[in-house]
């Protein structure tokens, strides 16, 4: 049951969600007509637990590298790609142990009102998931799933602070994952960033999303922080550390990552 368990957890948590790396929120910045962006980002998340004198272990490695492109000056694209690895032991025993590429998203993020006076700007993200990742072995849903996130970012000085609210709507290849697995994930989410200088600069993140197993009422609830190191203007080093804050989201997580920008 925690082979499967776990399986489901990964596919229930593929809904499209870019951000700032290490945030989990989002901000309403784009890349700007021609601008890319490369991100290149890495996740280790642990957790332990006691289930009836049955010791378990988890662990989880996700890779990815994600592409946007500035079709305009307030409107992106973004294509990501994960690389998963889990690992489920039961008394020293595994029991689940799978790799491979995940779900490929695409997203468009829309910039759709801005006043640079008050420092204030609202976006929309849709974005859909392709099934690129195997079903079998529990690292995609089989299926082309989609959804949307609103975005909100405000300025204060060296302070921005970033809001996301969003819903994805998960369907799924496989009988068992239908079963076990939310139809609908709705998420909620508040970062904030401050500047200590044009190089540095200290992120924090928390946030709440539907539980992924079905009539499970721990809905899984995070927080993260971290420091983004501008080495120059277009090259980032991101370190960041992520807290499960209920038995549903994994203990501790180590997020690296690195940002590159062109035109």
């Amino acid at each position: 049951m925690k082979k499967y368990v776990m399986a489901a957890a990964l596919l229930c948590c593929s809904a499209p969600a870019y951000a700032a790396h290490p945030l989990v929120t989002d901000d309403t910045g784009t890349q700007g007509a021609g601008g890319w962006q490369v991100e290149c980002t890495t996740g280790f998340s642990s957790n332990r637990e006691n289930d009836g004198g049955i010791r378990i272990k988890e662990r989880e490695t996700e890779a990815a590298m994600v592409v946007s492109y500035g079709l305009a000056q307030d409107i992106d694209i973004v294509a990501g790609l994960p690389y998963l690895w889990y690992q489920v032991k039961e008394n020293q025993l595994v029991t689940a142990d799978k790799s491979g590429i995940g779900d490929m998203t695409l997203e468009l993020k829309w910039r759709f009102c801005e006043n640079e006076k008050s420092g204030f700007s609202l976006a929309l993200k849709p974005g859909i998931s392709l099934p690129t990742g195997d079903a079998d072995k529990g690292l995609g849903a089989g299926r082309v799933t989609g959804g949307a996130a609103l975005i909100a970012t405000k300025e204060f000085g060296p302070l921005t602070l970033h809001a996301n609210a969003g819903y994805h709507r998960n369907v799924y290849e496989l009988d068992e994952d239908a079963e076990a697995c939310n139809k609908h994930v709705w998420s909620a989410s508040v970062a904030g960033e401050y500047a200590f200088s044009d190089k540095l600069r200290a992120v924090a993140d928390i946030g709440i999303e539907t539980a992924e197993e079905k009539g499970s009422r721990t809905h899984p609830a995070f927080v993260v922080g971290g420091l983004i190191y501008s080495v120059t203007e277009n090259f980032d080093f991101d370190l960041g550390i992520k807290g499960g804050l209920n038995d549903a989201e994994p203990d501790t997580a180590v997020l690296l990552g690195v940002a590159a920008r062109f035109n």
